[in-house]
């Protein structure tokens, strides 16, 4: 997912800036990207940032909360909500996350996934917004992995959907870890793969036969 696909064509100052700051940071991490290197790639002036943000770590909360709009969106209108059962339209949400894993590292890695594992210590604001980001997009998940549920008359398995639906953020922010470790997506499409039979698994009836499109 590249920066045009979230940022409006005709773009502010501020979202020059915002634009500039998601591939910085993906691509050189929080600390590495300084103001100036914000002001440069977004072509404004020092006294544009700052009369837009008071701190590069107001740009880094304003940034994950702009994150979660605009990607919320992407997800809001993504084809797989028009299956009929909800364990398909969450297995659908997993391929979606797949098909998403194209172009360069920091056009499908996660901004506040990035964010987070160098602020949550340093800077509770940016942490704050990265965790907002990342459990309300979980909580978007929720619906469908209860009603899936509730369908297959499954009872207490010793898990939740709120807990199914944090644990998939985790795999997939592992999975950028791995691929940036790597300099590989290939690791990281294996892990969403692993992640969908993991899924196929939990939602097995008795007797071995695996549940959704598989």
């Amino acid at each position: 997912m590249t920066d045009t696909d979230i940022i409006p064509t005709q773009m502010s100052a501020r979202d020059k800036l915002l634009a500039a700051g998601f591939q910085l940071i993906r691509s050189k991490g929080y600390s590495g990207t300084t103001v100036d290197d914000l002001c440069a790639a977004a072509g404004v002036t020092k006294g544009a940032f700052f009369h837009h943000f008071r701190s590069k770590e107001a740009l880094g909360v304003a940034a994950a909360d702009f994150w979660a709009e605009f990607t919320g969106r992407l997800f809001a209108e993504a084809p797989y909500h028009a299956h009929a059962d909800p364990l398909d339209r969450f297995t659908g949400y997993l391929d979606f996350r797949r098909q998403l894993l194209a172009g360069e590292l920091p056009d499908y890695t996660c901004l506040v996934g990035t964010m987070v594992q160098e602020t949550y210590l340093t800077a509770p604001a940016i942490r704050d917004a990265c965790e907002a980001s990342i459990s309300g997009h979980a909580r978007t998940l929720e619906p469908d992995i209860q009603a899936a549920m509730d369908a297959r008359g499954m009872g207490d398995r010793g898990w939740t959907a709120g807990s199914l639906a944090l644990h998939t953020q985790a795999v997939l922010q592992g999975a950028f870890i791995l691929a940036k470790a790597q300099d590989s997506v290939t690791v990281a499409v294996e892990s969403v793969d692993h992640l969908k039979r993991y899924v196929a698994l939990l939602f097995s009836p008795p007797g071995g036969a695996t549940a959704g499109n598989g």
